[in-house]
């Protein structure tokens, strides 16, 4: 795998390795993370958008706080990547650097597409380093100096129904995003998401830590979280449940094993 793991004083193109790429982008200064009892949701500060609009528009969104989702087209350095909108053919692409904290495996052999919310502004090399404490090669970075970026505050994985029916090894316990429509909520905190092509058909299973994650039947939603098998004693150990025993063991006959949502954002799909 490729491993980028962030060094505030190096940027190695060196450490580059063929396989599942592991990004481990991290700053210096990180926002503040979603404890087991938050459900963040976006507010209207936050716009989804394309690349080829951050690209084209830089001095519409400059300061704004965006969400795009597309594909991750090249790694750059130790700290930033590549990615293009997925609607556009040979679409405009656009600079990331991760200031999330955290890191994703992007799995060998697929399309890898990512979703990310961060502020838009232009790369100006002396800036990022002084406000985050990076050390950017100047030779690898020159030719995006003065172009539009995006500072990652939040990335996962954004893979295509397909993807994830034909492999969901690939993507258990990492921190994805799905979009899909909400089909019942089965109590507070844990309802389905009807996709088709979804796992094989089945409804996902989401269960989040919020008593009120504000979601309605109907609802085109778009939920990041980390997805993982249903192991019933798995979940009363990460998990504060406070499911009676009859769901308790509705949940368990009817998803042990299967693949489940944990979610810790969720807000209506504009993607």
């Amino acid at each position: 795998m490729i491993n980028m793991l962030h060094n505030s004083k190096s940027e190695n193109p060196k450490n580059i390795r063929l396989g599942a790429i592991a990004l481990s982008l991290m700053a210096a200064t990180f926002l503040p993370a979603c404890t087991s009892s938050e459900v963040a949701t976006t507010d209207d500060t936050t716009e989804n958008i394309t690349a080829e609009e951050v690209a084209d528009e830089t001095s519409n969104y400059a300061g704004q706080t965006v969400t795009i989702r597309g594909d991750v087209n090249e790694v750059v350095g130790e700290a930033s990547f590549l990615m293009d909108d997925e609607q556009l053919l040979g679409g405009e692409e656009i600079l990331v650097v991760n200031a999330s904290g955290e890191g994703i495996t992007l799995p060998e052999g697929t399309e890898n597409q990512v979703q990310i919310t961060g502020e838009v502004r232009n790369f100006v090399i002396a800036d990022l380093e002084t406000e985050y404490g990076l050390d950017f090669d100047p030779n690898l970075y020159a030719e995006y100096e003065q172009k539009p970026a995006v500072i990652a505050q939040s990335i996962a994985l954004s893979p295509d129904p397909g993807d994830i029916t034909a492999n969901p090894e690939n993507y258990y316990y990492q921190r994805i995003a799905v979009q899909g429509e909400v089909e019942e909520i089965r109590s507070t905190g844990v309802f389905t998401v009807d996709e088709e092509q979804l796992f094989g058909g089945e409804d996902l299973l989401v269960i989040t830590a919020n008593p009120d994650p504000r979601v309605n039947e109907d609802e085109s939603v778009t939920i990041v979280g980390t997805l993982r098998p249903f192991v019933e004693a798995e979940f009363e150990r990460d998990y504060d449940l406070t499911w009676d025993l009859d769901f308790k063991q509705e949940i368990e006959a009817e998803y042990e094993n299967k693949p489940v949502f944990v979610a810790d954002e969720i807000y209506p799909s504009a993607l």
